[in-house]
């Protein structure tokens, strides 16, 4: 059962048996039970308060950019935000992590992994069960992020859906044995928070508050609002050029925005793929930074579409 599940994550799945739920009254009560519980129930934890205080306190700083805007703020803020975004979210926790697209040496795959937890979009071990779920059960009461819900708690407010309400959902998180069994994922998980503490700590020394707000502050919200937009925005605007069974499009300024993953109904259709952007006009930021890899010899065996794959997609659209 374990392999049947990680070969449906990693592969293409039929989904011509899976419904998505329209929008409706039921599903928006839903969600706002679902920020009840998480606001005033005993489901909420430890982890859920500091994970919204963390958010909370990254968009207040951006109230600040203005007035402590240097020409060296802004390009400290875009480096880190390509190393956090680019090699550490999309590239390591989504292609490689996630998906297995492709393979690089352990201690690289290990320091890029370590470059997602410092965009403060949770642990390696979290985020990769959450999108897991994402493609399995994409855009159906079990989807931990659908637009079904509205655009909003695709958008953001789905990552204070606590981890207990996720269980009561999909069950206890079994899709990422493969991460589990590695220390290293393990010890990231258990002090996931003080990784991110230090590097702020390292940029206020650096150069006091003014990289506190756009290292931290402007770096991580514009992180967030650009992969957030691929949960969101990517499931509702755009074009399908394969048949999914699902809701997710093609958005050619959120593939710009978020380093290609905006060529999400590609993905969606060729999940095991390291490239989104299939057309040589899809511009895939990610691809790029992969392929670049490959070509120095540091990333191995990176899937593509088979034509024959390709082929049955496109027959499912006639």
């Amino acid at each position: 059962m374990k392999s049947l599940v990680l070969s449906s994550l990693f592969h293409p799945m039929d989904k011509s048996s899976v419904t998505t739920m329209p929008p409706g009254d039921n599903v928006v009560s839903k969600k706002r039970m679902m920020m009840k519980v998480f606001l005033w129930g005993k489901e909420r934890k430890l982890l859920d308060i500091v994970n919204a205080f963390g958010v909370v306190t990254m968009h207040f700083l951006c109230i600040f950019a203005p007035f402590t805007f240097t020409w060296g703020t802004f390009f400290l803020s875009y480096v880190i935000a390509l190393a956090t975004g680019v090699l550490g979210v999309t590239l390591s926790y989504h292609r490689n992590l996630t998906h297995r697209s492709f393979k690089i040496p352990i201690w690289l795959e290990y320091f890029l992994a370590y470059c997602g937890a410092h965009a403060l979009q949770l642990d390696p071990i979290t985020w990769v069960s959450t999108h897991r779920y994402h493609h399995q059960f994409a855009d159906t009461e079990k989807d931990p992020h659908s637009p079904n819900e509205g655009f909003w708690f695709s958008h953001i407010y789905w990552i204070f859906d606590t981890p207990k309400l996720e269980e009561k959902r999909n069950g206890r998180r079994k899709n990422v044995d493969d991460l589990e069994k590695q220390p290293f994922y393990r010890f990231i998980r258990r002090t996931y928070f003080l990784h991110p503490t230090a590097l702020a700590a390292i940029l206020y020394a650096l150069g006091g508050f003014p990289y506190i707000v756009w290292g931290m502050g402007v770096r991580i919200v514009s992180v967030y609002h650009s992969t957030f937009l691929v949960n969101s925005a990517a499931h509702i605007w755009g074009n399908q050029a394969w048949n999914t069974g699902d809701n997710s499009k093609n958005n050619w300024w959120v593939g710009l925005i978020a380093f290609g993953e905006g060529w999400h109904n590609n993905h969606h259709a060729f999940p095991y793929s390291a490239r989104h952007g299939l057309e040589w006009w899809q511009i895939d930021m990610t691809w790029y930074t992969i392929k670049f890899l490959e070509k120095i010899g540091l990333a191995t065996d990176v899937k593509l579409p088979e034509e024959a794959h390709k082929q049955r997609m496109e027959l499912k659209n006639n």
